[in-house]
């Protein structure tokens, strides 16, 4: 078996003080959001053993607050993931066969991570792809599951949803919503 977690970075400012895009940093609700969603991460015991990290500013960030709660946890710093269709991330953890992690995690963006979830997903929480078909929110998480050993053999409509999170479902399961 094989397990993917895909990662939206978190909250960013609205525009980057040089004007590009791959720029724009965290802001306060992100750097919150992504380190609640790190220790959720910790808490769970969803922990990867490789992560593939976008070059934006926001998902390297992004990485450094979930790190916090995930030590030791292997990164690569892919430029190829910032904007990647979902094809282009298909072909990153396709990648990732080399490595050969047990549990891959990707953090990126929108739309091509949402767009890879829906595509990835045939089956699992009834209620988490309720939500995730809606939206993929800033620091949201889906957990997805193969049954397979290699991650070449993963193509679409292979996985199943082990769950879906988010800093608001999280406060709304607490009862802080």
């Amino acid at each position: 078996m094989r397990r993917l977690i895909l990662l939206r970075h978190a909250k960013t400012e609205r525009d980057a003080p040089s004007g590009k895009d791959q720029d724009r940093r965290l802001d306060q609700r992100g750097h919150h959001d992504g380190a609640e969603m790190g220790r959720w991460l910790a808490a769970e015991n969803y922990r990867p053993d490789l992560v593939l990290v976008s070059t934006a500013t926001r998902t390297r960030e992004t990485w450094e607050l979930v790190r916090t709660a995930l030590p030791a946890v292997s990164a690569r710093h892919l430029p190829e993931l910032y904007g990647a269709s979902p094809s282009d991330l298909l072909r990153a953890i396709h990648g990732a066969a080399t490595a050969d992690p047990k549990c891959l995690m990707i953090i990126a963006h929108n739309p091509g991570l949402h767009e890879l979830a829906l595509a990835l997903i045939a089956g699992g929480d009834p209620a988490g792809r309720r939500a995730l078909d809606a939206n993929l929110p800033t620091s949201g998480v889906a957990v997805i599951d193969f049954k397979i050993d290699d991650w070449d053999d993963i193509g679409f409509r292979g996985g199943q949803l082990a769950r879906f999170a988010s800093p608001k479902l999280l406060r709304e399961e607490s009862g802080e919503a």
